[in-house]
């Protein structure tokens, strides 16, 4: 199977990125604008179910996550690789990283969740649950994960795109996966450079919380807080944070 995915760039340093449980390749708002196209090649995948690949059947899982991005680095031919994750995409780069640690260079989590279970419980799990089939819990997480300061035209149009570019029944089984599953003891200990960018606005995926997960599984993570923005640093700050994740993923070894 021939794998969908966007490119940007050219350059030498190859980079796979993963998007979130509302986005897709092409949900990045201008962020991908500032990237150094001469420096690196970047590859934006779809998960099955959504975007270009809305069509594509499968279990909807992260182990499917990882097993595409494989694929897509083979097809490529990409031996080594960094990973770029958001959110739910930042639970699937580690576990691509589970499945093949001596294929990854570098982990950069953006507000991503951890690779141990993140329970739901009580509200959350209704709003999160009920998400699937409910545009206002979509439009009402995007409110919360960006703390309260998202004008209703962004929040509007990205709960529009959420419910136009994802098939229900993809989204739902996502959520599911990326709650519940829990391979943390896979990757801990793993030693590469790892980066976690969480925004000092989001409520939910916070810097305490990312203490507590991973840079507790990684010995070389660290964590770096991105003013002024919450969840989406790259809608909030695309410049800004265009510029520190690629310092990051240039850094030498």
């Amino acid at each position: 199977m021939t794998i969908t995915h966007r490119t940007v760039g050219s350059g030498e340093r190859r980079v796979i990125v993963l998007h979130d449980w509302f986005g897709t390749s092409a949900g990045w708002g201008a962020f991908p604008e500032h990237l150094d196209g001469d420096a690196f090649s970047y590859a934006f995948l779809d998960y099955r179910g959504y975007g270009e690949r809305k069509d594509v059947p499968g279990e909807y899982t992260l182990a499917e996550i990882a097993a595409d991005v494989l694929a897509l680095a083979d097809q490529l031919g990409w031996p080594e690789f960094s990973l770029v994750g958001h959110s739910m995409g930042g639970k699937a780069i580690q576990r691509v990283l589970a499945e093949a640690p001596h294929r990854v260079l570098r982990v950069a989590g953006i507000t991503p969740v951890p690779a141990a279970a993140y329970p739901l419980e009580g509200d959350a799990y209704d709003l999160f649950h009920g998400a699937a089939q409910r545009p206002a819990n979509r439009r009402a997480i995007l409110d919360l994960v960006t703390g309260h300061r998202a004008t209703a035209v962004w929040l509007d149009r990205m709960t529009v795109r959420s419910l136009e570019e994802s098939r229900p029944e993809a989204f739902a089984a996502y959520l599911r996966d990326w709650t519940t599953q829990d391979f943390a003891a896979k990757v801990a200990g793993q030693r590469l450079p790892v980066r976690v960018f969480v925004g000092e606005y989001d409520l939910a995926l916070t810097a305490e919380v990312m203490r507590a997960t991973w840079l507790a599984h990684y010995p070389d993570a660290a964590v770096e807080v991105l003013g002024n923005c919450g969840h989406y640093p790259m809608h909030e700050i695309p410049i800004a944070f265009a510029t520190t994740l690629e310092a990051f993923l240039r850094a030498e070894e």
